[in-house]
């Protein structure tokens, strides 16, 4: 079973080594220490380490943020930008707290409106009849379903996501690979670090309203981007900026 999870965790989008390195941020949360190495209690009450995020993952795009919102959502929702690979939870009138994510091809299959109705703290997964059909030397000896724990791709929370009483099938979640956060990933929703989640976990109740943006509203709200060589995004404008020669 070790195997196989290191085997998911691979297709799941471990990224490789950036070939530049990221401009990281000094916000108050870093420098809070929220980023930190923590203790957990894992599905069975045994203690999971949470290995302190690295600094070089800490950019100014990735690190949460309290930062003035132009959306028109209502305080108490959370807005997820696959595009832009930002969630954004509305705290107040024109304040949101910004987080980056990761966002994988699934992460792009639903917009519009949901609920969240279900929370897990250390999920277990379980891959779908279609991917088992598919690679089933990869997912066959997972068709039961992966245990929560520190290699299941869903990390150390989840959020489920409903319309009309019916799974979306679309998860909020935290992730084995912090260098991932702030990218374009293989597989998967919308991941966090491990800390953001176990945050907003704790501050969401179930019947949360999720808004996930498509791509002409996240276009609107945050204007053109470009992909970096190291797989971040930048505003389009700072990215010509940072392309002109010295």
């Amino acid at each position: 079973m070790r195997i196989a999870s290191l085997l998911l965790a691979t297709v799941l989008g471990l990224a490789a080594c950036a070939p530049s390195a990221p401009t990281v941020t000094s916000n108050p949360a870093v420098a809070s220490g929220v980023y930190g190495a923590r203790t957990d209690s894992g599905p069975s009450g045994e203690p999971i380490e949470i290995h302190a995020v690295r600094k070089a993952y800490l950019t100014d795009r990735n690190t949460r943020q309290r930062v003035a919102y132009n959306g028109p959502e209502e305080p108490g929702t959370i807005v997820v930008d696959p595009y832009a690979r930002f969630l954004y939870h509305v705290i107040a009138p024109g304040e949101a707290m910004r987080y980056g994510v990761a966002v994988g091809q699934a992460g792009k299959n639903f917009q519009g409106t949901a609920t969240i109705n279900r929370k897990q703290a250390w999920p277990s997964w379980t891959p779908t009849a279609n991917m088992v059909r598919t690679m089933p030397d990869l997912y066959g000896p997972l068709k039961n379903g992966l245990g929560g724990g520190i290699d299941n791709p869903l990390g150390s929370r989840a959020l489920y996501l409903y319309k009309g009483g019916r799974d979306t099938l679309y998860r909020i979640h935290g992730t084995m690979d912090p260098s991932s956060i702030g990218k374009a990933t293989s597989a998967g929703c919308i991941r966090m670090f491990n800390q953001d989640i176990m945050d907003l976990f704790e501050e969401v109740p179930t019947g949360t309203p999720v808004k996930v943006r498509t791509q002409a509203e996240s276009l609107a709200l945050e204007g053109p981007l470009v992909e970096m060589p190291d797989g971040y995004l930048q505003p389009a404008g700072a990215a010509q900026t940072a392309s002109l020669p010295r």
